[in-house]
């Protein structure tokens, strides 16, 4: 469904991403994982035409997307749930999840996937006339994965989906994650928790200074000597994710 070959990204004379490649198969959910300033928000943001590659190559699907807007590339179905949720604070619940479907011009499919997230986060549909900005942080997360599906995706990026949220919040936003996945949704998924990332992902890539330096199935990524020793270093909410996954 994705393939990136060969992809550099600068900021100024700073490289980002050096010589990036991966491939990401129809329903499969595929982490990316790495240390603080590795490169992996740089490459959501790329595939997402939030920045502009200096060379290499984005197919979605065998088309190439390099250098379509962020929009276009909305409309052939790829979506971003950035860190850091960016909630519109004040929009309603529902106002945020409805300005997700702006791509969407089925009205009747607008109420059904509205009904959809409705029931994948009962807490939303509680809570769909208060403020975005009056939401918990899990909440807001929630949100903000609602919004994404809202648009439709066939590709689903998500950044740091656990990022400071309590190990019980966790494991929600992971049981939603691959209710996703059933759906049909294919997701790549960055994450700094690589526990969380590899016990929801089939297969993974560890980029670290703009480069890939491993790739492999997820179950032989978490017995791999160097991510054991620089990602695996104990996390009480990852442990609890890795518990429900198995």
């Amino acid at each position: 469904m994705l393939e990136i070959e060969r992809l550099a990204v600068s900021y100024g004379e700073v490289a980002a991403l050096r010589d990036v490649s991966l491939t990401i198969n129809k329903a499969e959910i595929v982490t990316l994982i790495g240390g603080n300033g590795a490169g992996k928000t740089t490459t959501l943001k790329t595939v997402s035409g939030l920045l502009a590659p200096t060379a290499g190559s984005i197919r979605f699907e065998g088309q190439s997307i390099v250098g379509l807007s962020p929009d276009r590339i909305v409309a052939l179905g790829i979506a971003q749930v950035p860190e850091g949720r960016h909630v519109f604070p004040q929009l309603s619940v529902e106002n945020n999840l409805i300005v997700g479907s702006y791509l969407v011009r089925d009205p009747v499919v607008v109420r059904d996937t509205l009904d959809q997230v409705y029931a994948m986060f009962p807490q939303l549909k509680e809570r769909r006339r208060q403020l975005g900005e009056t939401l918990s942080g899990g909440e807001q997360q929630m949100l903000a994965l609602g919004r994404a599906i809202m648009s439709r995706p066939r590709l689903m990026l998500l950044d740091e989906p656990s990022l400071g949220l309590a190990p019980r919040i966790v494991e929600e936003v992971a049981k939603a994650i691959l209710a996703f996945r059933r759906s049909g949704v294919t997701i790549l998924l960055v994450e700094q928790n690589a526990r969380v990332a590899l016990a929801l992902s089939e297969r993974g890539y560890v980029i670290e200074t703009g480069r890939v330096v491993l790739s492999d199935d997820s179950a032989s990524l978490k017995r791999n000597p160097r991510v054991i020793e620089s990602y695996l270093g104990g996390s009480s909410s990852a442990g609890a994710t890795g518990r429900m996954m198995h």
